[in-house]
């Protein structure tokens, strides 16, 4: 069988019905009798609940009203900690916190009538910036504010500091940032007593919803059924909160034996539900005179909002790659995710290494100019080889070139001459020219045992009518999921592209093959799926129906075959550990993740020295990431990361007054928009990784994580003062520079 379908431009699975309207959203859905619910909201950032009244001249006795006293099973929002109320309960712990909802017929009604419940709240002593969380000004959570730690160690950091030749401390900091996908949340519930409750809606994990529902209403697994829709992108704020929308809509169906449906508008959507955690870290960095690292210490902290949700798996993340994929002998990282009384933080996606990566790249550069190297030359030192290991003590067994991926990125943005001629240029004009860059990692899949967790299944079934169908819960939220499934299903059965298809993600009929996150959708599943389609392709020449040597004519006539004599034709595939891959959760030790995906990003602005505005003029991406499936795809996902992170590095700021968002609006939270994203040129080094399919490794988280600081570099480099905050907002310019002259 000739290799025609992966690593080929293949056109989008679902694109004709997008471009042509056909595709339906929850929002598009009506059942009869349905009624469509709101949710009201606490006006406060904590305090105790002392009454509920309903006010105005509404026909108060045509609502439905749930409240915390109507939830059936347990009132949580099931996760981890399972710590979050699904609608308060004698407190609040963060403005926006759902408390109480209503349904009506006539939704321009149901949102009148919000407006005239006041809820009475006995204020409590409220926290908001980490600092104070960790001060423990108040306790927001458990005992002392902290919500999860990790400490990793490697060799011995304190027999280090006494013999360095230079010692280099700094602080960073990122800001919050709201995924901002073009279609905001929504659910559509029916449910009773006797039928279960079934939602379909807008998300990235059917099986978290399935959870939570299940928890929230007391019933078992087989009355619970969750579809998920057409979805108009997640990037992590539809892996988690939907549970909690769903949840509303679901209660709201319950009370009232009637459909509903519950859609938030932009403004709701951006206020109450989860952004980016904003993050603090502090470096301690122990390097010889020949620039060799000697020891690293790093202090990394994030802001988890008031409750739990995801903030534990999050700070894994960036404390695993917050010592970069560079080799030091001795390293302590101590992280923590502390509580305050913001609405909570969640799934972003890079999944907290974004704002570790930040910090550490940034930091290296101040690392270089006390040595008296240059940034590049200071890294090509200490790039982590194979065989090497990582802060976890992981064995690195991959084939790894990051000086070749350096070399590659500087080439195609010719980063040394630009950096020597912008030097000449930049003391005769006042548009500063600066180039920067970033070389990191990034992790495929969950960390360290959490796919022998979750131990993913994936089936493959050869219909009556000769297709292939996939079965998976892994959505398509527009990264083309379900293009590339197609692409690995096609190409291990020897068949046509148009000949497979994905059924939708439907609890009821696709098995639990783990959430859409985590870059572990192309590796993870695609090599389930990859395994299935064998074993599907096996159990038809097990029987005499498939010769080698067959068409995709031959493979659809024996399927037709089978499942006239035997009956439905589905093999299953389940996740398995690659050898040699141990992690110990307890210490915080071994194989963190079983791939890397590899980069070197360069980014090329221009500063207005008046105005403090910064402009991004040109963009290299240079990546590793095994086997591409689809490049057409693989570099959209590249540059939607980039763009997506630009604005995270230099506008995209979430104004805070008492724990509650200000500019929940798209006209006063900006983001980048096509005339603000440069040409971004991406080039792919492929390596295969044995355990993926085709050798292919995740890439969609990447791109987040290497961008800003990239970006950042480059604005030092173009104003020659330190910036060590994003997003680096022209006011955060001028201080800087303010500072210098000072």
């Amino acid at each position: 069988m000739a290799n025609r379908v992966m690593a080929q431009p293949l056109p989008r699975k679902e694109a004709p019905d997008k471009v042509t309207g056909r595709a339906r959203y929850v929002d598009d859905y009506s059942l009869p009798g349905m009624l469509h619910g709101a949710t009201v909201r606490s006006p406060c950032a904590r305090g105790r609940l002392r009454g509920i009244h309903f006010e105005g001249d509404l026909p108060w006795q045509e609502f439905t009203i749930v409240t915390a006293a109507d939830i059936p099973g347990k009132n949580c929002v099931r996760l981890i900690l399972d710590d979050q109320p699904c609608l308060a309960d004698g407190v609040v712990n963060h403005p926006e916190e759902p408390i109480l909802l209503l349904a009506h017929p006539d939704k321009y009604l149901v949102e009148e009538a919000r407006r005239w419940v006041r809820v009475e709240i006995e204020p409590l002593l409220a926290v908001f910036p980490l600092e104070e969380s960790l001060a423990q000004k108040e306790i927001v959570w458990g005992t002392d504010n902290v919500l999860k730690s990790i400490r990793v160690e490697k060799g011995n950091v304190d027999e280090v500091w006494a013999r360095a030749d230079y010692i280099v401390e700094g602080e960073y900091r990122t800001g919050a940032q709201e995924q901002l996908y073009i279609e905001t949340n929504g659910m559509l519930a029916l449910a009773s007593p006797e039928q279960g409750v079934t939602v379909w809606g807008s998300m990235q994990c059917p099986y978290y919803v399935h959870k939570a529902l299940v928890t929230l209403f007391g019933l078992p697994e087989s009355k619970v059924r969750v579809i998920q829709v057409e979805t108009g992108g997640g990037f992590g704020g539809k892996e988690e909160y939907p549970s909690m929308i769903a949840g509303h809509a679901a209660l709201l169906a319950w009370k009232s034996g009637r459909p509903v449906k519950l859609i938030y508008d932009r403004a709701e959507d951006m206020a109450a539900t989860t952004k980016r955690h904003p993050s603090r870290s502090r470096h301690r960095t122990a390097v010889s005179k020949e620039g060799k690292l000697l020891a690293m210490e790093i202090d990394f902290v994030i802001d988890g909002g008031a409750y739990a949700t995801l903030s534990a798996v999050v700070l894994s993340r960036g404390t695993i790659h917050a010592a970069g994929p560079y080799f030091c002998p001795n390293v302590r990282i101590r992280s923590r995710a502390v509580a305050t009384n913001a609405p909570p933080h969640g799934a972003f996606r890079g999944f907290g290494a974004p704002q570790s990566t930040f910090a550490l790249e940034h930091h290296l550069n101040k690392v270089a100019r006390a040595v008296g190297l240059e940034p590049d030359e200071l890294r090509r030192r200490n790039f982590l080889p194979e065989g090497q290991t990582t802060a976890t003590g992981q064995v690195i067994r991959e084939p790894v070139d990051m000086a070749g991926l350096m070399a590659k990125a500087f080439e195609l943005s010719d980063y040394h001459a630009k950096l020597k001629r912008f030097a000449q240029e930049n003391p005769r004009r006042r548009q500063k020219k600066g180039i920067g860059f970033a070389s990191f990692f990034h992790g495929s899949g969950f960390t360290g045992s959490g796919e022998k967790y979750l131990a993913s299944v994936v089936g493959v079934e050869a219909t009556p009518e000769g297709r292939v169908r996939i079965l998976t819960a892994s959505t398509e939220i527009g990264q083309g999921t379900i293009t590339i499934l197609c692409q690995i299903a096609a190409e291990a059965l020897g068949v046509g592209y148009e000949q497979v298809e994905m059924a939708p993600p439907d609890t009821a009929s696709v098995p639990n093959s783990g959430p859409t996150v985590a870059s572990r959708t192309c590796m993870i599943v695609g090599k389930l799926v990859e395994s299935a389609a064998i074993g599907l392709k096996q159990t038809l020449q097990g029987v005499g129906l498939l010769r080698e040597g067959y068409s995709p004519a031959d493979f659809a006539a024996s399927a037709r075959a089978y499942n006239e004599k035997y009956g439905p034709l589905r093999t299953f595939s389940q996740y398995q550990v690659p050898p040699g891959i141990e992690w110990d959760d307890e210490n915080y030790r071994g194989d963190a993740y079983s791939a890397y995906a590899w980069a070197v990003y360069v980014a090329e602005v221009t500063v207005d020295s008046l105005t403090y505005e910064v402009t991004v003029d040109d963009f290299v991406a240079v990546q590793e990431v095994g086997r591409v499936i689809n490049p057409t795809l693989a570099a959209g996902q590249i540059e939607g990361g980039v763009a997506q992170a630009i604005g995270f590095a230099l506008t995209e700021n979430v104004a805070w007054q008492d724990g509650r968002m200000l500019n929940s609006q798209m006209t006063n939270y900006i983001i980048p928009t096509s005339a603000d994203v440069p040409p971004i040129r991406v080039h792919f080094e492929e390596i295969p990784y044995p355990y993926g399919p085709g050798g292919a490794k995740g890439l969609g988280e990447l791109p987040m994580d290497g961008t800003a600081p990239a970006v950042v570099n480059a604005v030092e480099n173009a104003l020659g003062v330190a910036v060590d905050q994003i997003p680096a907002l022209p006011e955060v310019l001028m201080d800087a520079v303010e500072v210098v002259r000072a």
